[in-house]
């Protein structure tokens, strides 16, 4: 800040001084008042005659109590160039109310203190009807901070002051890592005289009219008016893990500090602060002693991740999803062999939903076990629903690697099948990804190998985008091969996909499993994947995924498909 000289003792300039917003007092080496600004006078109703040559204690500016704490706190204050404390002040209209007052001590190129700049900043943000209440009420007993009672109007009062002056605010959260460690070894009454010196040291790094208040146990919330960077937290953290002394003991601490910005963060007071706590816990999961800044853009999207999943849940529940049903055949014979079951979302504003649009919304979550068990069920129903109608085709359920993974996945699928005594286990298949087993080959290994005990059978789906198949194919007890439709789609005009088909045909038949192609769209991929010795095949060409109902009407017309039945009968 500028100085200029009036006699011997130096003051803010006649611009900052007279038009600041603080109440600012000047005194001299002894503590003595030389200058007071309008500020001081408006808040105070006292004039600088008044004051002239007296200390701020004789004109009602006062420790808030005389406990032993406050005592201890005052004698390290005057170790200190820079210090802040709470006290009560004496207003114009002659009641006392609660203020932080900043002491900065100026020295002279001798070392010698020369003067005081002390800003006293109000803090009676405490509604008029009710001043009367004790300063309990507002104030924390133990270290004379303001308590979340009075932290949350603080708030919003920092909130209108950065929204009229167009300052930033930033809300910290701040607590103390393994404190309750600390105070079951030391005991409660060494635990608290620490939480008061810390406090202390806290308040020592602070600004003007920062505020620090403490919240409950360790756990303490900054909000400072001042622009704030990481220079800043690394200068707080560090001087947190200078040791403090208590009764004769070097304690040693580290914090957990979170960190949200307004305007930036542009939501409501509670809702700051709650921003900043998770931005504290986030820190404590990097490992404590660090500080970590709240990321609204990133809070938004976990925000609209967690309604969609919501949302889904509901979808769920409302039965909003249904089951479509893509035949596959054996080209050989021109016989269907069994369908695949794929899940669809009928919802009401945006109609019909691929995968695609809704289950990368549960990807890794437990939503993933429970979609998988209701697609089970589903489909048990309809294989009893298609035995009374005769008709008799296995149904492939894509399991997600989640729910294979899971420890009770074959019990539970056990259950599933005893609620269907008339359907044969072996006409529920489970097609798993090939990176499922990537993850935990040996509970893959295990979970499949319980399945089979039941009588249901596994294929590898997406056969060759994985980064062990030969491994995989060598030890999972899989009883069909799915070659991609990534490869398969492009490998008549894509040499590098007809090498990579090949290559799963090789590997499949040198293990004697059976293969079935996806993504075949066309008669010449048929010819060419039967000349290599895939004889299974699903895909456009064959039919699209349909409705349940939809699927007795195509098996009727099936038959009368000339352009697969020309194929079957020419390798007959």
């Amino acid at each position: 800040m500028p100085i200029a000289s009036v006699s011997d003792i130096t003051f803010p300039t006649e611009s900052v001084f007279c038009f600041a917003n603080e109440a600012i007092i000047i005194t001299d080496a002894e503590n003595r008042v030389v200058q007071v600004n309008p500020a001081f006078c408006e808040l105070t109703g006292i004039m600088q005659g008044d004051v002239q040559g007296k200390t701020p204690e004789a004109f009602s500016i006062l420790p808030l109590d005389d406990s032993r704490t406050t005592r201890l706190m005052r004698e390290e204050l005057q170790l200190r160039d820079r210090s802040k404390s709470q006290v009560s002040y004496r207003s114009h209209d002659g009641q006392f109310y609660p203020g932080m007052m900043s002491i900065n001590r100026v020295r002279n190129e001798h070392g010698e203190i020369d003067h005081h700049v002390i800003v006293l900043a109000d803090l009676s943000a405490i509604p008029a009807h009710a001043r009367h209440l004790n300063r309990e009420v507002y104030f924390d007993a133990l270290t004379g901070l303001p308590n979340l009672h009075l932290l949350t109007q603080l708030i919003q009062e920092s909130i209108q002051h950065a929204e009229a002056k167009q300052l930033p605010l930033a809300v910290c959260s701040l607590d103390i890592d393994f404190f309750k460690n600390i105070n079951d070894r030391l005991g409660a009454y060494v635990g608290d005289s620490l939480l008061a010196s810390f406090s202390q040291r806290i308040s020592h790094l602070l600004f003007g009219d920062d505020v620090l208040a403490r919240v409950g146990g360790d756990e303490f919330v900054l909000l400072l008016h001042h622009g704030v960077d990481d220079d800043f937290f690394e200068k707080l953290l560090a001087s947190i893990r200078q040791p403090l002394m208590i009764d004769g003991q070097s304690i040693h601490l580290t914090a957990s500090l979170g960190v949200t910005l307004y305007p930036n963060d542009h939501v409501q007071g509670d809702v700051l602060l709650r921003h900043a706590n998770q931005a504290m816990y986030r820190a404590k999961q990097r490992g404590r002693d660090t500080y970590h800044f709240f990321d609204p853009h990133h809070d938004r999207l976990l925000q609209v991740r967690h309604e969609q999943r919501q949302r889904f849940v509901d979808a769920l529940n409302h039965n909003e999803l249904c089951l479509y049903y893509q035949p596959q055949i054996d080209m050989r014979s021109g016989n269907v062999v069994g369908v695949e079951a794929l899940i669809r979302w009928q919802h009401p504003d945006e109609g019909l939903l691929a995968p695609g649009q809704f289950l990368p919304i549960i990807d890794n979550t437990p939503l993933e076990a429970e979609l998988g068990e209701w697609v089970i069920e589903q489909a048990l129903r309809q294989l009893t629903e298609w035995h009374t109608q005769g008709i008799t085709l296995p149904i492939n359920v894509n399991i997600s690697p989640t729910h294979l993974l899971m420890s009770n996945f074959s019990q539970r699928l056990g259950e599933l099948l005893a609620q269907h005594p008339d359907v044969p286990p072996s006409m529920l298949k489970l097609e798993v990804l090939e990176s499922a087993a990537m993850h935990d080959i040996q509970a893959a290994l295990q979970n499949m190998s319980r399945c089979q005990e039941l009588g249901v059978s596994f294929a590898i789906d997406d056969f060759g985008t994985g980064f062990s198949s030969l491994t995989h194919l060598r030890q999972l007890p899989v009883n069909l091969i799915k070659i991609d439709q990534s490869f398969v789609r492009d490998m008549l005009s894509d040499q590098d996909d007809m090498a990579i088909v090949e290559s799963v045909i090789y590997m499949a038949n040198r293990f004697k499993r059976p293969m079935l192609a996806e993504g075949v769209e066309t008669l010449e991929h048929a010819k060419a994947l039967m000349a290599l010795g895939c004889e299974l095949a699903q895909g456009y060409g064959i039919a699209h995924p349909m409705p349940a109902k939809d699927l007795p009407a195509w098996l009727a017309r099936w038959p009368t498909r000339k352009d697969w039945n020309s194929l079957a009968q020419s390798n007959n």
